[in-house]
Protein backbone atom coordinates (compact mmCIF):
# COMPACT_ATOMS: atom_id res chain seq x y z
CA UNK A 1 0.00 0.00 0.00
CA UNK A 2 3.19 2.03 0.10
CA UNK A 3 5.92 3.34 -2.12
CA UNK A 4 8.72 0.05 -2.48
CA UNK A 5 10.77 2.48 0.14
CA UNK A 6 8.05 3.70 2.47
CA UNK A 7 7.45 -0.24 3.30
CA UNK A 8 10.61 -1.39 3.05
CA UNK A 9 12.21 0.87 5.66
CA UNK A 10 9.08 1.15 8.09
CA UNK A 11 9.17 -3.10 8.02
CA UNK A 12 12.52 -3.60 8.62
CA UNK A 13 12.29 -1.55 11.60
CA UNK A 14 9.03 -3.86 12.59
CA UNK A 15 11.01 -7.28 11.39
CA UNK A 16 13.04 -7.49 14.20
CA UNK A 17 10.46 -6.64 16.72
CA UNK A 18 6.99 -8.72 17.44
CA UNK A 19 3.77 -7.67 17.66
CA UNK A 20 0.28 -9.16 19.50
CA UNK A 21 -3.38 -8.34 18.47
CA UNK A 22 -5.67 -8.58 21.22
CA UNK A 23 -9.19 -8.59 19.27
CA UNK A 24 -12.18 -8.07 21.79
CA UNK A 25 -15.48 -9.65 20.47
CA UNK A 26 -19.09 -9.30 21.67
CA UNK A 27 -22.00 -12.32 20.04
CA UNK A 28 -25.09 -12.03 18.67
CA UNK A 29 -28.10 -13.44 17.20
CA UNK A 30 -28.95 -13.59 13.83
CA UNK A 31 -31.93 -11.54 14.46
CA UNK A 32 -30.44 -8.30 15.84
CA UNK A 33 -30.41 -8.70 18.82
CA UNK A 34 -26.43 -9.13 20.90
CA UNK A 35 -26.49 -13.51 22.51
CA UNK A 36 -28.08 -13.82 25.81
CA UNK A 37 -29.93 -10.52 26.38
CA UNK A 38 -33.53 -10.70 27.13
CA UNK A 39 -35.31 -10.31 23.80
CA UNK A 40 -35.65 -6.49 23.05
CA UNK A 41 -34.43 -5.30 26.26
CA UNK A 42 -31.35 -4.90 27.99
CA UNK A 43 -29.18 -7.43 30.89
CA UNK A 44 -27.76 -5.25 33.99
CA UNK A 45 -25.66 -2.71 33.60
CA UNK A 46 -21.86 -3.81 33.03
CA UNK A 47 -19.80 -4.74 35.88
CA UNK A 48 -19.74 -8.70 36.30
CA UNK A 49 -18.85 -9.80 32.56
CA UNK A 50 -15.14 -9.19 32.21
CA UNK A 51 -13.43 -12.49 32.88
CA UNK A 52 -16.72 -13.78 34.09
CA UNK A 53 -17.85 -17.53 34.27
CA UNK A 54 -21.14 -19.02 34.56
CA UNK A 55 -24.48 -18.44 32.40
CA UNK A 56 -25.40 -15.56 33.95
CA UNK A 57 -22.84 -13.62 33.02
CA UNK A 58 -20.91 -15.35 30.39
CA UNK A 59 -22.27 -15.82 26.71
CA UNK A 60 -21.11 -17.21 24.01
CA UNK A 61 -17.68 -19.14 25.51
CA UNK A 62 -18.19 -22.32 23.08
CA UNK A 63 -17.73 -19.71 19.62
CA UNK A 64 -14.78 -18.25 21.52
CA UNK A 65 -13.05 -21.13 22.32
CA UNK A 66 -14.11 -22.65 18.80
CA UNK A 67 -12.69 -19.83 17.27
CA UNK A 68 -9.15 -19.91 19.41
CA UNK A 69 -8.99 -23.88 18.35
CA UNK A 70 -9.75 -23.16 14.61
CA UNK A 71 -6.65 -20.61 15.12
CA UNK A 72 -4.38 -22.79 16.66
CA UNK A 73 -5.58 -25.70 13.57
CA UNK A 74 -4.66 -22.57 11.11
CA UNK A 75 -1.06 -22.18 12.37
CA UNK A 76 -2.09 -18.99 13.59
CA UNK A 77 -0.18 -17.34 16.54
CA UNK A 78 -3.84 -16.76 18.73
CA UNK A 79 -2.30 -16.88 22.32
CA UNK A 80 -5.61 -16.74 24.53
CA UNK A 81 -9.51 -15.61 24.80
CA UNK A 82 -11.38 -14.32 27.56
CA UNK A 83 -15.08 -12.20 28.01
CA UNK A 84 -14.69 -8.44 28.29
CA UNK A 85 -16.62 -5.34 30.04
CA UNK A 86 -19.71 -6.02 27.69
CA UNK A 87 -21.96 -8.87 28.07
CA UNK A 88 -21.24 -11.17 25.16
CA UNK A 89 -18.54 -9.52 23.54
CA UNK A 90 -15.20 -11.19 23.68
CA UNK A 91 -11.27 -10.71 23.46
CA UNK A 92 -9.25 -12.99 21.58
CA UNK A 93 -5.28 -12.45 21.49
CA UNK A 94 -2.96 -12.91 18.19
CA UNK A 95 0.87 -12.76 18.31
CA UNK A 96 3.52 -12.45 19.48
CA UNK A 97 4.40 -12.14 15.96
CA UNK A 98 7.29 -10.48 13.52
CA UNK A 99 6.82 -7.22 11.50
CA UNK A 100 3.69 -7.35 9.20
CA UNK A 101 2.86 -10.92 10.25
CA UNK A 102 0.61 -9.38 13.33
CA UNK A 103 -1.55 -8.00 10.24
CA UNK A 104 -1.40 -11.21 8.43
CA UNK A 105 -2.65 -13.25 11.34
CA UNK A 106 -5.24 -10.79 12.33
CA UNK A 107 -7.20 -10.37 9.37
CA UNK A 108 -7.66 -14.50 8.60
CA UNK A 109 -8.07 -14.51 12.44
CA UNK A 110 -10.88 -12.08 11.23
CA UNK A 111 -12.17 -14.31 8.52
CA UNK A 112 -12.14 -17.71 10.73
CA UNK A 113 -14.79 -15.80 13.41
CA UNK A 114 -16.88 -14.75 11.09
CA UNK A 115 -16.96 -18.44 9.33
CA UNK A 116 -17.42 -20.38 12.76
CA UNK A 117 -20.48 -17.45 13.27
CA UNK A 118 -22.25 -19.27 10.25
CA UNK A 119 -21.88 -22.85 12.02
CA UNK A 120 -23.63 -21.05 15.17
CA UNK A 121 -26.00 -18.58 13.58
CA UNK A 122 -24.13 -15.96 14.83
CA UNK A 123 -23.05 -12.45 13.51
CA UNK A 124 -19.86 -10.24 14.11
CA UNK A 125 -19.72 -6.52 13.67
CA UNK A 126 -16.61 -4.24 13.58
CA UNK A 127 -18.40 -0.87 14.42
CA UNK A 128 -16.33 0.64 17.18
CA UNK A 129 -19.55 1.00 19.08
CA UNK A 130 -22.01 -1.82 18.41
CA UNK A 131 -24.70 -0.71 21.06
CA UNK A 132 -25.55 2.92 21.69
CA UNK A 133 -25.51 3.75 25.30
CA UNK A 134 -23.49 2.75 28.86
CA UNK A 135 -22.04 0.20 27.22
CA UNK A 136 -17.95 -0.55 26.16
CA UNK A 137 -16.90 0.36 22.58
CA UNK A 138 -14.46 -1.82 20.43
CA UNK A 139 -10.95 -0.75 19.94
CA UNK A 140 -7.75 -2.65 18.72
CA UNK A 141 -5.41 -1.06 21.73
CA UNK A 142 -1.65 -1.38 20.33
CA UNK A 143 0.97 -2.01 22.87
CA UNK A 144 4.15 -0.95 21.63
CA UNK A 145 7.94 -1.40 22.74
CA UNK A 146 11.72 -0.89 21.17
CA UNK A 147 14.74 -2.20 21.99
CA UNK A 148 15.55 1.22 23.52
CA UNK A 149 12.08 0.96 26.04
CA UNK A 150 12.91 -2.70 26.67
CA UNK A 151 16.29 -1.35 28.06
CA UNK A 152 17.29 -0.54 31.61
CA UNK A 153 15.16 2.64 32.38
CA UNK A 154 13.64 2.58 29.20
CA UNK A 155 10.79 4.35 30.06
CA UNK A 156 12.82 7.95 29.69
CA UNK A 157 12.45 6.84 26.02
CA UNK A 158 8.70 6.72 26.06
CA UNK A 159 8.18 9.82 28.29
CA UNK A 160 10.55 11.85 26.75
CA UNK A 161 10.85 10.46 22.73
CA UNK A 162 7.64 8.60 21.97
CA UNK A 163 5.24 10.31 23.36
CA UNK A 164 5.81 13.97 23.30
CA UNK A 165 5.89 12.63 19.45
CA UNK A 166 2.41 10.50 19.56
CA UNK A 167 1.23 13.92 21.43
CA UNK A 168 2.24 16.11 18.40
CA UNK A 169 0.70 13.82 15.84
CA UNK A 170 -2.19 12.39 17.41
CA UNK A 171 -4.88 13.85 14.98
CA UNK A 172 -2.73 12.55 12.32
CA UNK A 173 -2.79 9.28 13.50
CA UNK A 174 -6.99 9.25 14.12
CA UNK A 175 -7.46 9.17 10.70
CA UNK A 176 -6.28 5.85 10.05
CA UNK A 177 -7.46 4.29 13.93
CA UNK A 178 -10.77 3.25 12.35
CA UNK A 179 -13.72 4.58 10.96
CA UNK A 180 -16.59 6.10 13.42
CA UNK A 181 -13.95 6.17 16.07
CA UNK A 182 -15.56 9.43 17.53
CA UNK A 183 -18.47 7.41 18.43
CA UNK A 184 -16.13 5.29 20.68
CA UNK A 185 -13.92 7.56 21.83
CA UNK A 186 -16.43 9.63 23.97
CA UNK A 187 -13.96 9.64 27.31
CA UNK A 188 -16.25 7.49 28.94
CA UNK A 189 -16.50 3.52 29.14
CA UNK A 190 -12.42 3.49 29.81
CA UNK A 191 -11.50 5.41 26.54
CA UNK A 192 -10.01 9.11 26.16
CA UNK A 193 -11.31 11.41 24.50
CA UNK A 194 -10.91 12.34 20.44
CA UNK A 195 -10.08 16.10 20.97
CA UNK A 196 -7.38 15.56 23.46
CA UNK A 197 -4.08 13.56 24.20
CA UNK A 198 -3.66 12.39 27.40
CA UNK A 199 -1.45 9.30 29.15
CA UNK A 200 -1.19 8.28 32.55
CA UNK A 201 0.61 5.54 34.54
CA UNK A 202 -2.35 2.74 34.94
CA UNK A 203 -4.83 4.76 33.85
CA UNK A 204 -7.47 3.40 31.31
CA UNK A 205 -9.44 6.44 30.38
CA UNK A 206 -6.10 8.09 29.00
CA UNK A 207 -4.75 8.02 25.07
CA UNK A 208 -2.19 6.19 25.97
CA UNK A 209 -1.74 4.15 29.18
CA UNK A 210 2.08 3.28 30.58
CA UNK A 211 1.47 -0.14 32.33
CA UNK A 212 1.98 -1.09 36.13
CA UNK A 213 4.53 -3.58 34.90
CA UNK A 214 6.19 -0.95 33.03
CA UNK A 215 6.46 1.59 36.02
CA UNK A 216 8.01 -0.63 38.41
CA UNK A 217 10.58 -2.53 35.84
CA UNK A 218 11.58 1.19 34.11
CA UNK A 219 11.43 -0.23 30.93
CA UNK A 220 8.85 -2.02 28.67
CA UNK A 221 5.99 -1.28 26.52
CA UNK A 222 3.00 1.25 26.56
CA UNK A 223 -0.53 1.16 25.40
CA UNK A 224 -2.06 3.17 22.86
CA UNK A 225 -6.10 3.02 23.59
CA UNK A 226 -6.61 4.77 20.64
CA UNK A 227 -7.38 2.77 17.65
CA UNK A 228 -10.69 1.74 16.86
CA UNK A 229 -11.67 -2.36 16.15
CA UNK A 230 -11.84 -1.85 12.47
CA UNK A 231 -8.33 -0.55 11.55
CA UNK A 232 -6.46 -1.53 9.28
CA UNK A 233 -3.55 -3.47 11.04
CA UNK A 234 -0.70 -2.91 8.49
CA UNK A 235 -1.57 0.97 8.65
CA UNK A 236 -2.08 1.17 12.30
CA UNK A 237 1.64 -0.27 12.93
CA UNK A 238 2.76 1.31 10.27
CA UNK A 239 2.35 4.61 11.36
CA UNK A 240 3.40 4.29 14.88
CA UNK A 241 6.60 2.79 13.97
CA UNK A 242 6.95 5.92 11.39
CA UNK A 243 6.25 8.42 14.33
CA UNK A 244 8.29 6.73 17.25
CA UNK A 245 11.46 5.17 15.14
CA UNK A 246 11.22 7.44 11.55
CA UNK A 247 10.07 11.08 13.22
CA UNK A 248 7.15 10.65 10.83
CA UNK A 249 8.85 10.82 7.09
CA UNK A 250 6.56 8.15 5.69
CA UNK A 251 3.17 10.17 7.26
CA UNK A 252 2.17 11.08 4.45
CA UNK A 253 1.68 7.85 2.10
CA UNK A 254 0.22 5.93 5.06
CA UNK A 255 -2.25 9.22 4.98
CA UNK A 256 -2.79 8.76 1.28
CA UNK A 257 -2.69 4.31 1.67
CA UNK A 258 -6.04 5.05 4.30
CA UNK A 259 -9.66 4.69 2.80
CA UNK A 260 -13.41 4.26 4.57
CA UNK A 261 -14.02 0.58 4.60
CA UNK A 262 -17.47 -0.52 4.32
CA UNK A 263 -18.05 -3.12 6.89
CA UNK A 264 -21.79 -3.21 6.64
CA UNK A 265 -21.59 -6.90 5.70
CA UNK A 266 -20.36 -7.83 8.68
CA UNK A 267 -22.21 -5.17 11.22
CA UNK A 268 -25.17 -5.36 13.25
CA UNK A 269 -24.78 -2.35 15.25
CA UNK A 270 -26.89 -3.72 18.22
CA UNK A 271 -25.93 -7.37 18.14
CA UNK A 272 -21.93 -7.97 17.85
CA UNK A 273 -18.88 -6.12 18.41
CA UNK A 274 -15.22 -6.91 18.12
CA UNK A 275 -12.76 -4.60 20.02
CA UNK A 276 -8.84 -5.34 18.52
CA UNK A 277 -5.92 -4.29 20.92
CA UNK A 278 -2.69 -4.80 19.83
CA UNK A 279 -0.53 -5.86 22.55
CA UNK A 280 2.71 -6.41 23.36
CA UNK A 281 4.32 -4.66 19.82
CA UNK A 282 8.14 -4.52 19.91
CA UNK A 283 10.70 -2.99 17.49
CA UNK A 284 14.05 -2.24 17.02
CA UNK A 285 14.86 1.08 16.42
Amino acid sequence: FLNDTATTEIYTEQIVGSVRCVQETAIGTAFEWPLGWPQCSYPSPQGPYHCSIGSKNSYGRVISEAHLRACLAAGLKIAGINAESAPSQWEFQVGITEGIECGDHLWLSRYLLQRIGEDYGVVTSFTPKPVAGNWSGSGCHVNFSTVDTRKPNGMDTMLKDYIPKLEQNHQQHLKVYGDENELRLTGKQETSSLEKFTFGEGDRSVSVRIPVLTLDNKCGYFEDRRPASNIDPYLATAIMVDTCCLNSKYQREILEAHSPVSYTHLTLPTIYSVQISVVAVSFKK
